[in-house]
């Protein structure tokens, strides 16, 4: 009868091995103790005030969050301290947490983001989301054109691109910064299937109907005051407002859509919580079909939706 033991460990490969040992050398102050103090300096500031602080210490650690997870008890270096609690003064004063870190996750895609362009957000999920649901099967027809008006730092572009390699996708944006991090965004995910274009909307694209335009365009009423509280206040305005009931862009994208998309082409729609009404009778106005408004997952109105059927 053989003696009982314990499986042997599994062999780790090298580079996850390291990416999980603790640091070495450097007595300072542990993980755990950085983040319950950094959390709870940044409540009255921050509604995701934990998540911030684990964002800023594994940037500043270059770990991930998961490894802050694994070793709360790590003492963190001087040098480390001192870069944490140099964002976190930021981070305290209002500066977003992707422009510290210059980069967020969206989808399954970690993007650049800098101050020139609008800092994606979860939110803008739901349009990519209804988007893909909406193509036709890799397998049917023709390969989708889809175009992405104002497209930032290129989130909902690259984020279909990333899921659908078969369809072609136009991306523009009037702004050459903006445009400058998209591209850097798309040659680092490897997404080559998204041409980007400097345009004021419709303005200089050529010639072309595309199968599907989504767009998260500027909806923010001029004098809104939530444009002095938040994140807002550190991103372009040109990429937030749009006149004094916010509905500027959306009415001149709708208006000029058609001319466009192919029979049966979608046009989708980020706005504000309070815009679904207005923004679904300017698409049934301009003559769109099988429109309707979408919630977020706060139950928000936030994405809204038309097909054209009614050909030239």
């Amino acid at each position: 009868m053989s003696n009982p033991q314990s499986p042997p460990s599994p062999t780790l490969p090298g580079r996850l091995v390291a990416s999980l040992r603790p640091p070495q050398g450097g007595q300072g102050v542990r993980v755990r103790e950085l983040l319950l103090d950094a959390a709870q300096q940044l409540e009255s500031m921050s509604e995701s005030a934990r998540a911030d602080a684990e964002i800023l210490l594994a940037h500043c650690l270059q770990k991930s969050r998961t490894w802050l997870f694994t070793w709360p008890e790590q003492s963190v270096s001087t040098a480390g301290e001192a870069h944490f609690q140099q964002l976190l003064t930021q981070r305290l004063r209002g500066v977003p947490v992707a422009h510290l870190t210059g980069q967020r996750e969206f989808w399954t895609l970690n993007l650049k983001v800098t101050p020139d362009t609008l800092i994606p957000r979860p939110d803008t999920e739901l349009l990519v989301e209804t988007a893909l649901s909406l193509l036709p099967p890799a397998s049917v027809g023709e390969p989708p054109h889809i175009l992405d008006l104002g497209t930032g730092t290129g989130a909902i572009a690259l984020a279909i691109a990333s899921e659908r390699p078969d369809a072609t996708l136009t991306a523009c944006d009037f702004s050459a910064t903006a445009l400058a991090v998209a591209r850097e965004n798309a040659q680092s995910h490897g997404l080559h299937h998204v041409t980007l274009i400097q345009s004021n909307w419709f303005e200089a694209l050529p010639t072309q109907r595309f199968t599907m335009i989504v767009t998260n365009p500027p909806y923010i009423e001029t004098n809104d005051p939530h444009l002095a509280q938040g994140d807002v206040r550190f991103e372009p305005l040109s990429a937030l407002t749009a006149g004094n009931d916010g509905l500027d862009d959306i009415r001149h994208i709708v208006q000029h859509a058609p001319a466009w998309l192919i029979q049966g082409g979608w046009l989708l729609l980020e706005h504000g919580y309070n815009q679904g009404v207005a923004v679904t009778a300017l698409l049934r106005d301009a003559g769109f079909t099988e429109v309707r408004c979408l919630p977020d997952l706060a139950g928000n109105d936030r994405v809204s939706l038309g097909q054209w059927l009614n050909g030239e």
